[in-house]
């Protein structure tokens, strides 16, 4: 099981709408997909219909240990696509990791559990940083962070997200490799001068960076996106084809380009998705 954290120290970045069309567009492909919401203004919890609302979430994997797939596992009605709620608004979790002698390890711990039962496990977290944050990462064996093409973006994510990966270097000697980072451009203008600038200038940052790059993937700022969310769909569905109207790819083409990317294991699952309208059926 592939363990990817959707993370930035700043909010407002699409890290939600990320995680939920990644993991909608891989069920789609035929993989099996959980989607673990950490952070505690939900969104991604409401994203998609839920055909199976279990009766705990996150709260009680990470507090109680809870792993039993009754209690704990929502059913999206996305074919293969899972949830783990999110179910601490009152912040109790943060509160709980940092007094525990493994905090930062919990999730860690547990994953194991569900190895056998999913071959992705998504993680989108809290849009600050925290505790919970630093779980995430020390779980994952990739994290995925987008970032708008901002001035104050860019600056945060050297001050907030990078600051934070480097004071997290130590846990290497415990041997546990923190996860590579990769960027991803999000929300993108295509026409916008400055937009580019702070591509290209992002781009030359990390070229020949050690365990950071910026992918090739670009997420433009299209309206399907939101369309998408407000009807709970994957974006892949709903648009197939590129519009006459815009240079940008489409969003199933801009999905399948980001997942083959960053899992070019599934390549062929994820290619044949054109094939089959943007769909399993």
């Amino acid at each position: 099981m592939r363990v990817v954290s959707v993370v930035s120290t700043k909010g407002g970045v699409g890290k939600t709408t990320v995680a939920a069309n990644l993991g909608g567009l891989l069920a789609d492909a035929g993989l099996r997909v959980l989607l673990l919401d950490l952070d505690s203004q939900p969104s991604l919890s409401s994203y998609y219909a839920l055909n199976h609302e279990a009766i705990a979430g996150a709260y009680e994997l990470i507090a109680l240990n809870q792993t039993d797939p009754a209690q704990i596992i929502s059913r999206t009605a996305v074919v293969g696509l899972d949830l783990i709620l999110s179910n601490d608004n009152q912040g109790r979790l943060t509160t709980l990791l940092l007094h525990a002698p493994d905090g930062r390890l919990r999730l860690r711990n547990v994953l194991d559990h569900f190895r056998p039962r999913y071959d992705l496990l998504l993680i989108d977290t809290q849009g600050a940083r925290s505790v919970l944050l630093e779980m995430a990462i020390l779980a994952s064996d990739l994290a995925l962070s987008p970032i708008t093409p901002e001035m104050l973006a860019a600056r945060e994510l050297r001050r907030g997200t990078l600051k934070l990966l480097n004071e997290l270097e130590p846990v290497r000697h415990l041997g546990m490799p923190l996860p590579s980072l990769r960027l991803l451009l999000n929300q993108v203008n295509a026409i916008r001068t400055d937009s580019q600038i702070i591509i290209s200038g992002l781009r030359e940052t990390f070229t020949g960076a050690a365990n950071i790059s910026v992918l090739d993937t670009v997420v433009p700022d299209a309206v399907a996106y939101l369309n998408a969310a407000s009807l709970g769909l994957p974006v892949h569905r709903i648009e197939t084809r590129r519009s006459h109207k815009r240079r940008s790819p489409s969003a199933l083409e801009t999905m399948q380009a980001l997942a083959i990317e960053l899992f070019p294991e599934w390549r062929t699952a994820i290619s044949t998705l054109s094939k089959r309208g943007g769909s399993m059926k």
